[in-house]
């Protein structure tokens, strides 16, 4: 089991940035930014690998940053000219393999997540 633990997830106004940080107890190849609104379906944001590769959703690409600090076995997510439809509940996720690359698959461990409302 590796424990997540995410950070960072304030109200904001429209336009505004923010950072959130997530903090993994073991090192894993892949690694994600996943949320969910209310009322919908899980969806993924952006995810890196050990190698530094990234995907972005459509909906934040251009806007939103992922990366992540190998030594430290944290990952960030950087939010700049946030939208109200970014409100959400922001999750962190993990997973050692890396078959079909981090885009793809399930995800094995979770954080409890960090609020993000964008008004």
């Amino acid at each position: 089991h590796v424990q997540l633990v995410e950070s960072g997830g304030r109200r904001m106004q429209a336009g505004g940035s923010l950072k959130l940080t997530c903090t993994a107890e073991l090192y894993t190849y892949c690694m994600g930014w996943f949320r969910q609104a209310p009322g919908k379906d899980r969806e993924r944001v952006a995810t890196i690998g050990m190698d530094g590769s990234t995907n972005y959703a459509a909906s934040v690409k251009g806007r939103f940053t992922v990366s992540r600090d190998n030594g430290a076995n944290t990952l960030y997510l950087q939010m700049n000219s946030l939208k109200p439809d970014d409100t959400a509940m922001y999750y962190c996720a993990a997973r050692f393999g890396r078959d079909g690359g981090c885009w793809s698959g399930e995800y094995t461990f979770w954080g409890q997540g960090t609020q993000v409302t964008v008004s």
